[in-house]
């Protein structure tokens, strides 16, 4: 009767899209050992290993917690028993739930659509969202952009995000996803929630990718401002790509994170110089400029690139807005007049946005910033393989 019942479920589970999921990793900035999931719409099953242990049903909820190397799962109060793997799997498109860590607490509570797939490694829980890929991206586009904005520039944003998915989509391989929920792949901290606009943008899009000459997926990078003017990768990640040079920007140049100020001790400054890249003072010429430098047009390194100190660094070390700046000595700090936010490579979002609203579309927005490379249209199948591997069960598409 068990076999009857799975073989039911995987066939339910087929019919329901999954050859199009995105296997994203989630809350990585944190250490989590115990989360619960409670209902918000829809319904869910729940199984440990293979075995279906029950339903997420209105009032209901699902405790996990690591213990040992496995993890304890409680429905509701009722304490289930110890798993290597849980899956909660949709009984129906548009189910979504609310996830609460509760150790840490600190990590803030969040809502996701679609499945779960959670393991317990040496340290903690990986929490692995299946989410389908229209589902994910608008997401991304509202945890990137925010609300309150054109159209145009939500599908530009969307048609980025995708095709930024697509070419990483085994960027974590290794850690058992696709992708995670952090800046660095893209941030994706809930589903969409706020901006219906975002959804009809991606929807729009769907399909709708970018290519270099070659016809392969462009790195389709993208920041809050370049401050008038993107940045070469080579200066960011010392990699040239032929669409991405530099050039200079008016839409992003008077919106409100176009420029920034911030303060940095002469000490602070002069130190870390000396430590890490042997500033000579002991050259009275050098020494003499340490604290001034001015950068009308980008630059990749301070003062001299003779002195090989990357400005990449000085924002890191200092936590900087961006490498886009000129400084000064102010009494005993260092005055660091800034433009922009972000690495500066690729689509300037504040730009972009501008532009929307000057009513240019989303594909004259994205070549604007992606010069040479074009926008095409292929389903996203072309970079699915046709079996959607979830948990023990392999579906055919």
């Amino acid at each position: 009767m068990l076999k009857f019942k799975l073989f039911v479920f995987i066939c339910l589970f087929s019919l329901l899209g999954f050859a199009q999921q995105m296997r994203i990793g989630v809350y990585r900035d944190y250490s989590i050992k115990r989360i619960v999931f409670s209902y918000n719409q829809g319904s869910y099953t729940v199984l440990g290993d293979t075995t279906i242990l029950g339903n997420i049903l209105p009032s209901e909820f699902i405790d996990v917690e690591q213990v040992g190397g496995q993890l304890n799962l409680k429905i509701g109060v009722v304490d289930k028993g110890l798993f290597n793997r849980i899956y909660l799997i949709q009984n129906n498109l548009g189910s979504n739930v609310t996830v609460t860590p509760r150790n840490p607490s600190a990590a803030k509570a969040r809502k996701y659509a679609d499945n779960f797939e959670l393991t317990s490694t040496s340290k903690d829980i990986t929490i692995i969202n299946l989410v389908d890929i229209d589902n994910y991206l608008a997401g991304v586009v509202e945890s990137e952009g925010g609300g309150g904005q054109h159209l145009e520039y939500y599908k530009v944003q969307a048609m980025m995000s995708r095709t930024y998915a697509l070419k990483y989509v085994n960027k974590h391989s290794k850690e058992g996803f696709a992708l995670c929920d952090r800046v660095h792949c893209q941030a994706y901290h809930s589903m969409l929630r706020f901006t219906p606009t975002i959804q009809e943008a991606v929807q729009a899009t769907s399909g709708s990718i970018m290519v270099d000459k070659n016809d392969d997926l462009i790195d389709s990078y993208f920041h809050a401002n370049c401050g008038g003017q993107t940045c070469e990768p080579d200066y960011v990640w010392n990699n040239s790509i032929p669409y991405l040079s530099t050039f200079k920007d008016t839409f992003c140049i008077y919106t409100k994170q176009a420029t920034w100020e911030k303060r940095v001790s002469q000490k602070d400054w002069q130190n870390f110089l000396v430590r890490e890249y042997n500033f000579p003072l002991d050259d009275s010429v050098w020494t003499q400029q340490i604290f001034t430098f001015d950068q009308s047009d980008r630059k990749a390194f301070y003062l001299n690139p003779g002195l090989g100190i990357p400005l990449r660094d000085l924002r890191t070390k200092f936590n900087l807005r961006s490498t886009y700046f000129s400084c000064e000595p102010d009494g005993t700090d260092v005055l660091v007049k800034g433009r922009g936010y972000g690495h500066g490579v690729g689509l300037c979002q504040e730009g972009a946005m501008k532009m929307a609203r000057a009513k240019l579309d989303f594909k004259q927005i994205a070549q604007f910033y992606f010069t040479g490379a074009r926008v095409v249209d292929l389903s996203e199948k072309h970079f699915f393989k046709q079996l959607a591997r979830v948990g023990p069960f392999i579906l055919e598409d």
